[in-house]
């Protein structure tokens, strides 16, 4: 009996250790909270983005020998309300695509429309930046003037080269935009639709305890996470507060002609997969997305089931992701329920923040 026993503990201690062994530190950022990541697919370069919270560095970056430099200049990346314009205000997501550009969305929604507001702002300030990777400058910049920037708030991109189109995840709206890189003129898409929305009533539970801020308001948030497949042929999306992952084809969120009703029509759901942040899609079709609950990255498979990929306690809110040419997926660890605001004012933080990495399937 005391053989076996020692044999399960054994195996136990072993598992452990390999769960472990897959999760990779690739940089750590002292108190700064590393948001946006994307990794370029032919160079493998990484980056890494921050929102303008304090201890404010730099809201852009590249991280080369573990280092943040900034990026793609000093400049860009000194905070100027007087100079919106040609200065990052607060970077939010960051994709890399195929055409070696770099996508970024400078994001600060208004208090109102915030999935984490302060609240004192009437408007939001957006704006979609295309740098080549290649010259490092900034080629244009979107500003989604067709928006009601009261009520937007735009949160995760991505960019379909085949098609001219961004698609952006629009908590504030409810909804999905479309925008199209040649006109600059955006869609707003499936707005309300139950594939948008938070389930009612859903709340988050984690560290074992109801996220709720220091004004008693549960963490919710629609339409959020976002992937498109490497052959742009299907988009997926979902709320964080709900447990369901959606797909629609782009050929239809490209076509004008259809309606809300049409459109709502073409949805389909995927698969059950628990609460989820970030998402992000590979070369063979799997849907990756965070898991804050079980601290761990999970993947939806082409034929529809559910996976783990790596479950490791330093998973702590894994937010977004990057895939490189190295076989690995890059995730940060936003932390985000442990802030002050959802603390009755204490930092929970375990510092310094990081970024990791962790070979795919």
């Amino acid at each position: 009996m005391k053989s076996s026993l020692a044999s399960i503990v054994l195996t136990t201690i072993s598992l452990t250790s390999l769960a472990q062994s897959k999760l990779i530190e690739v940089a750590s950022f002292g108190h700064n909270q590393p948001i946006g990541v994307s990794v370029a697919p032919k160079s493998n370069r990484l980056f890494v983005s921050f929102p303008h919270t304090e201890p404010f560095l730099y809201g852009l970056t590249e991280i080369i020998d573990g280092k943040r430099v900034p990026y793609p200049n000093i400049e860009w990346n000194k905070f100027d309300t007087t100079q919106t314009a040609n200065h990052f205000v607060n970077v939010q997501d960051l994709y890399a695509d195929d055409a070696n550009n770099l996508w970024v969305l400078d994001s600060k929604p208004s208090g109102g429309a915030a999935v984490i507001g302060d609240g004192d702002k009437k408007e939001g300030k957006f704006k979609l930046l295309q740098i080549d990777l290649g010259t490092n400058t900034v080629k244009r910049v979107y500003t989604f003037d067709d928006l009601p920037k009261d009520k937007s708030a735009l949160n995760d991109m991505c960019i379909d080269n085949s098609k001219g189109l961004a698609y952006l995840s629009d908590p504030g709206l409810h909804a999905i935009v479309v925008l199209d890189l040649e006109t600059g003129k955006s869609r707003v898409l499936l707005k309300d639709d139950k594939s948008t929305v938070v389930q009612p009533g859903s709340k988050l539970h984690l560290d074992g305890k109801d996220v709720v801020d220091n004004n008693g308001n549960p963490f919710t948030s629609n339409v959020n996470g976002i992937a498109l497949t490497k052959d742009n042929k299907w988009f997926y999306f979902r709320a964080i507060n709900q447990t369901k992952l959606y797909r629609i084809a782009t050929v239809d969120l490209a076509n004008d002609k259809l309606s809300n009703a049409d459109l709502s029509s073409k949805v389909q759901m995927v698969a059950e997969t628990g609460v989820c942040h970030g998402m992000i899609a590979d070369s063979k079709g799997n849907i990756y997305s965070s898991s804050s609950p079980d601290h761990s990255i999970k993947y939806v498979s082409p034929d529809g089931k559910l996976h783990t990929l790596v479950q490791d306690e330093r998973l702590i809110w894994p937010d977004s992701f990057g895939i490189g040419n190295d076989g690995y997926l890059y995730v940060s660890a936003s932390q985000m329920h442990r802030l002050p605001k959802y603390n009755n004012g204490h930092d929970k933080v375990e510092y310094p923040y990081r970024i990791y990495k962790v070979k795919l399937p």
